[in-house]
């Protein structure tokens, strides 16, 4: 067979195997097949632009992605004090820190192959994202193909350049960040803003193979900027033997040039720079122990309080809206600040027609910190709505009114310390904000608040559980859903009938149980059986030996799932639930571990070190334990260990097994994400 012809048939045959393996999940040869025929072509024709692609790409916001590495969020802190704490506290022992600014954009994920560029995907939820790749490719600094053939995934920040906002978009966004995200994700060019007119500001790197030989994150920083050819965020390395008070002089600096910074941003993130710290450190349920986002101080300004309306959340939590004259704080006009509850507004003693001074937490909540006693009419003058339009107000004065009765269901509120509450889970705007938050969590996109709120009204759902015997002729019958929308909904809640344990407790939509918190939780336990049979025996104790949970967040988990046995009861006959995934690495694998007794660390660093390894935590001594360790004063723990014949171990012994286990890992090769 001539070449040109073996070539031009290669060629086909990657682009036919490829689009079948990445956009429609159905291979139909093997991989090393397919590398064989790569191969091939790339002996034969190297420069074939078919070597150089990597599948056609869907729509942006058509795909969800699963991100191979959690895209997660960082701690946060606001002054000098958190700083402090940071470096004396949280990463005790850490030698060198970096810093990049936090920039205000939208997160972006750029995942190569072989050096090209082979998808780019939101953050969205940090464990799922959706793909941008179209859009992303316009962005004029993200390259298609890396100096190197490497396999990696590159982590970042798109903005957009101050100057452009002002010049092209000043009068259509009130901030640059909004336009990001809808560049990035727009279908069909439709959006607000050009993807061309954006950066890309590069923050993280991680490969999936064939790492660098590096031991600290500021040599990745400078590996992405020198060999791979991708711009990181600018850094600067703190060193010395009390770095948190450059950090501190360095967030001055931030402040003073933050006005005239080409890109909005909103803080510094300081990380630690040694990986091997890190490793050591390790991650809450929330947040990497080695991060911390420091955002700048809020900014503020004065407004007027209108009125006071009272909205009750999926929590049952009835809180207090202001609603404002319009006033621009911090880039945004803000006409509706939250007031918290009714402790804050007791604490405030603030009343209708008073002139307050509000601020934007973090440059995202607006929220009332200041009465200012009575406003006059020249307070409300001057101002005008975000779309442009003059604000015209009238003064009006008066006590703001604190209801007894929920403003969704009518029954009677009840007082819990600072907060009102309405308890009945029944309650409409209870069902239909946990709902919501059940779609949205699971991602069911064809099924959003309008729908819900239509579904409640003709009596089709009154729970969760009722959106699992929907029809199609229902959905179909609502004002709007033709035959195409009934069918994507329907779809979507077909879609969404299997899930893993993290996923279903996040869903349900708990205070305080965010996904983080949900997936510790779901490691704890592995099966929803287990959190069943514990909420019945009511001992939330035994959470708190989870990292990161408290006893406030056990006891509230615990009421929450015994407030909803009947609703689980129901969803276990719909879904299939998956045990949670656990680590089945490291010597203590398959083995339960009690701490007790006094320890030279910190009992929760011990069981973490446990965890690593492979351990489980239990907080109480029965017959399914494999090793108490004892410390000093061990008490009655030990004696139960004992009469019960279960291996006793000192804190020495422990730190003899996890030695031996850390070398058997250092003897093996590692790559960057063992950090």
């Amino acid at each position: 067979m001539p070449e040109a012809e073996r070539i031009q048939q290669l060629a086909e045959a990657v682009r036919y195997h490829r689009e079948l393996y990445y956009n429609h999940a159905a291979p139909e040869i093997s991989d090393a097949d397919f590398d064989s025929i790569w191969d091939e072509l790339k002996q034969l024709d190297p420069d074939n632009e078919v070597l150089h692609q990597v599948g056609p790409e869907p729509l942006p916001g058509t795909l969800k992605v699963e991100h191979m590495f959690p895209m997660m969020s960082l701690d946060k802190g606001t002054s000098d004090e958190d700083i402090v704490h940071f470096v004396t506290q949280s990463t005790t022992g850490g030698i060198q820190y970096l810093a990049q600014p936090k920039l205000d954009g939208s997160a972006l994920s750029l995942e190569y192959i072989a050096g090209n560029l082979h998808r780019a995907a939101t953050r969205g939820s940090g464990e799922k994202g959706e793909d941008v790749t179209l859009n992303a490719k316009q962005v004029a600094n993200i390259p298609t193909r890396l100096n190197l053939p490497v396999d990696c995934h590159v982590r970042g920040e798109v903005v957009m350049p101050l100057a452009i906002f002002e010049e092209k978009y000043k009068h259509v966004s009130p901030n640059p960040r909004n336009l990001c995200s809808g560049a990035l994700r727009q279908k069909h060019g439709d959006g607000k803003a050009d993807a061309s007119d954006l950066i890309f500001c590069a923050y993280d790197v991680k490969f999936v193979k064939d790492p660098p030989v590096v031991t600290h994150d500021s040599e990745l920083l400078h590996f992405l900027k020198n060999s791979i050819g991708i711009e990181p965020a600018p850094w600067k390395i703190f060193s010395s033997s009390a770095p948190q008070k450059e950090m501190i002089e360095y967030t001055k600096e931030w402040i003073a040039k933050r006005p005239s910074y080409e890109f909005e941003i909103d803080g510094v993130v300081f990380k630690l720079d040694d990986l091997a710290q890190r490793e050591n450190l390790g991650a809450t349920a929330h947040h990497p122990r080695w991060a911390l986002a420091w955002k700048f101080p809020s900014q503020e300004a004065n407004s007027v309080l209108l009125d006071v309306d009272w909205q009750t959340g999926r929590t049952g939590a009835v809180t207090p809206v202001a609603r404002i004259a319009p006033q621009m704080v911090g880039g945004v006009t803000v006409e509706n600040v939250t007031l918290h509850n009714v402790g804050e507004v007791e604490r405030l003693g603030i009343r209708i027609g008073d002139k307050v001074t509000i601020t934007r937490r973090g440059d995202v909540i607006p929220k009332i910190i200041e009465n200012l006693g009575p406003a006059s009419d020249l307070d409300l003058q001057g101002r005008t709505h975000a779309d442009g339009s003059v604000f015209i107000g009238e003064l009006i004065t008066g006590e703001i009114q604190i209801p007894t009765d929920c403003p969704a269901c009518g029954r009677t509120l009840t007082m819990e310390g600072a907060f009102l509450r309405c308890i009945a889970l029944d309650c409409d705007a209870r069902t239909t904000r946990a709902l919501t938050y059940w779609c949205r969590t699971l991602e069911m996109d064809g099924i959003g608040e309008k729908l819900i709120e239509a579904l409640l009204e003709r009596g089709y759902v009154t729970t969760i559980s009722d959106l699992y015997k929907l029809t199609h002729s229902q959905i179909a019958s609502l004002e709007r859903m033709g035959d195409k929308s009934a069918t994507n909904a329907i779809d979507e809640i077909h879609s969404s009938r299997e899930m893993a344990l993290s996923q279903f407790l996040h869903a349900l939509g708990m205070p305080r149980i965010g996904p983080e918190v949900a997936t510790a939780i779901a490691q704890h336990f592995v099966s929803l059986d287990e959190i069943i049979n514990w909420a019945r025996e009511g001992e939330p104790d035994s959470l708190t030996s989870v990292d990161g949970i408290g006893d406030k967040v056990a006891e509230i988990f615990l009421q929450g799932v015994i407030e909803r046995l009947s609703l689980i009861t129901e969803l276990i006959s719909h879904l299939e639930i998956s045990p949670e995934e656990v680590s089945d690495l490291g010597i203590f694998s398959g083995q339960t571990f009690c701490i007790t007794g006094s320890l030279s660390q910190p009992r929760k660093r011990i069981q973490e070190l446990v965890k690593k390894a492979g351990g489980k935590i239990v907080s109480s001594v029965g017959p399914n334990l494999n090793i108490l360790v004892a410390g000093e004063k061990a008490g009655s723990k030990l004696s139960k260990a004992e009469s019960l014949g279960i291996e006793v171990w000192s804190e020495e012994q422990l730190n003899s097994q996890l030695t031996n286990e850390n070398r058997t890992q250092q003897a093996s090769p590692k790559t960057i994400f063992d950090y």
